[in-house]
């Protein structure tokens, strides 16, 4: 059905987008058992990295702190990460330092906001403290807040041990201290382990708590698991729902949109929002420019895609290897006159630990389509050290017809040999091809090399190979080998040449 994009009086003042795209009564998801639920998108939900940030998600408003209080809570951090194997050591130090992480919410929260790039640490921290404050301290004046149980919930997520998120939720529901974000932290650890059921029940939980409303945050997380489903009907009533809340969207809105457009290929709409973003209030940030060249490139508009690397290519060149490996694969399927350069260019800024068998591929692809068999080469020996084996015959094709091209049948004869111990494809494209240039050198003993080559691995002799074969012996003068490839011919009931009996 066809989508509107509209834009109200206000809207157009305010340059933001208020109303999104709908189809008329999208279907409610059913909430299903979850192993039921997660047998079902399992083929098409994506790893968190690729289209969501996390740490993003929800982020707690804390006092402002001074400059020196920050520098000794990153001290302390410091001294849990180096003994961050030893939990006894840990455990030591979070004594020593008790009463200031017990006694003050703030001084607490800002370590575990420290810690976050370390989930499995946070959660000691948080354990020992949510252990110690039982034990031996005032309950009413220095029990666990709503903010830190979030940090909790989310850390355990990370950490895939969604029964103690679950737990730690449950637990600051008796507390009293349950809040928006504690819901959104659980939320969020659904999303992370791809349990997308259980986080929009717990969703519709909440849109039932008479306490807790709804949040940007709340609706991000929904938007973005829909859009990781290809739900892009939901995704869209959830946005149009939001609005009607008046519930400004953010960048991160945006963003999760973005996303679930180039989930599902829909260029046009990824277009529209982007240029929602850059038409309102609303800044584009890192990721944004990171979604739409990964959009840009898998579209194949690479005028666009060059546009916005330009704008962040810092950025990309130190830190983003995977958009770089992306763009190199818009540029191997592209018609750029250019594009060997620039894959070579964006080549020397990917580090060696960051090889990627699929990437190495599509390069021995490249090369060979390029007819450069130097450089073919030295991408099929990449691929051989790293024990990567191309099953896929068109590749194994280009492969053999770079080698024809160039007539380089020595290196031909190098590489089946290793292709043959290293689980490639073998196929008679191979064999037939050395055959086809030997024939032409009117080689016969080669030939003949060949054809044993091909018994030693059980490898049929069908109507090409026979006519193949033909055409050599013929062209060698050969008439009683020729006589005799006639005969397996009619043996096997293949069309036999039209000059095989001149009249």
């Amino acid at each position: 059905m066809k989508r509107v994009w509209r834009f109200t009086s206000e809207a157009a003042q305010a340059s933001r987008f208020t109303e999104t795209c709908h189809r008329s009564n999208p279907k409610s998801i059913p909430i299903l058992p979850t192993s039921t639920f997660i047998q079902r998108q399992s083929s098409t939900l994506q790893q968190p990295s690729m289209v969501l940030d996390l740490v993003s998600l929800f982020k707690v408003s804390i006092p402002p702190y001074e400059k020196h209080l920050i520098n000794e809570v990153a001290i302390l951090k410091n001294k849990l990460l180096r003994e961050a194997s030893d939990s006894v050591r840990v455990a030591s130090i979070l004594e020593d330092n008790s009463e200031s992480l017990i006694r003050s919410h703030p001084v607490f929260l800002e370590l575990l906001n420290q810690l976050n790039s370390n989930p499995s640490l946070l959660l000691e921290v948080f354990n020992w403290r949510r252990k110690r404050n039982v034990s031996e301290f005032d309950a009413c004046s220095n029990s666990m807040n709503a903010h830190e149980y979030s940090k909790g919930i989310k850390a355990a997520g990370r950490s895939k041990n969604i029964d103690l998120a679950v737990e730690l939720f449950r637990e600051a529901e008796k507390k009293g201290v349950k809040i928006t974000s504690t819901y959104n932290a659980l939320m969020g650890a659904f999303m992370f382990n791809g349990l997308a059921g259980k986080c929009h029940s717990l969703f519709l939980d909440m849109k039932k708590d008479p306490v807790c409303s709804p949040s940007v945050v709340t609706y991000n997380i929904v938007i973005s698991v829909f859009g990781r489903l290809m739900l892009i009907d939901h995704m869209e009533a959830t946005f149009k729902e939001m609005s009607e809340l008046r519930l400004s969207p953010n960048i991160s809105t945006y963003n999760y949109l973005i996303g679930g457009y180039i989930s599902t290929w829909m260029w046009d709409d990824m277009e529209k929002v982007f240029q929602v973003i850059k038409s309102g209030p609303v800044v584009p940030n890192m990721k944004t420019y990171l979604l739409m060249i990964r959009g840009y490139a898998h579209l194949g508009n690479m005028e666009k895609m060059e546009e916005i690397y330009s704008l962040v290519r810092d950025h990309v060149n130190e830190n983003e290897m995977a958009i770089l490996r992306v763009m190199i694969c818009a540029y191997c399927k592209s018609s750029d006159v250019d594009k060997l350069k620039k894959i070579e260019a964006m080549l020397k800024l990917i580090p060696e630990k960051e090889y990627r068998p699929w990437l190495n591929v599509l390069l021995i692809k490249l090369y060979a389509r390029e007819n450069l068999l130097e450089k073919m080469e030295t991408a099929i020996n990449e691929a051989f050290e790293h024990r990567t084996a191309v099953t896929t015959t068109g590749i194994i094709k280009c492969i053999v017809t770079a080698y024809f091209r160039c007539n380089a049948v020595e290196n031909l004869e190098n590489f089946i040999r290793r292709s043959v111990f290293s689980g490639w494809r073998i196929c008679h494209s191979l064999y037939h091809c050395k055959l086809v240039m030997y024939g032409s050198q009117k080689n016969l003993r080669k030939i003949q090399n060949v054809l044993e080559e091909m018994d030693d691995i059980n490898m049929n002799r069908n109507k090409k190979t026979l006519w193949i074969m033909y055409k050599a012996y013929w062209n060698s003068g050969q008439k009683s080998m020729v006589l005799k490839i006639l005969g397996q011919m009619f043996k096997h009931g293949y069309t036999v040449p039209n000059d095989a009996f001149p009249s």
